[in-house]
């Protein structure tokens, strides 16, 4: 593996420390080098969570390309009874 490589996944495995020690730990959220570039996944309370999350990877994969599989649950009320 090259050092380069080696690095990224340092890096990755560091976001990875950050999340679980910040209140972001209890998301589940996960990121995985997928063709050169990191993929977050998983399922987020909010969309000022989701920010939270790519804030926190832009800063810790500074240079590096990310993307976002993050998905925000829809936690309001249902405005009208299920029919079954």
């Amino acid at each position: 593996m090259s050092e380069a490589a080696e690095n990224v996944e340092y890096r990755v495995a560091h976001l990875h420390d950050r999340f679980a020690a910040e209140e972001l730990g209890e998301l589940g959220v996960r990121a995985e080098i997928r063709a050169g570039a990191i993929v977050l996944s998983g399922t987020v309370p909010s969309a000022q969570c989701r920010e939270s999350v790519l804030r926190v990877a832009r800063e810790e994969l500074s240079g590096l390309t990310v993307h976002s599989d993050l998905v925000v649950a829809e936690t309001t009320r249902p405005d009208h009874a299920e029919e079954l």
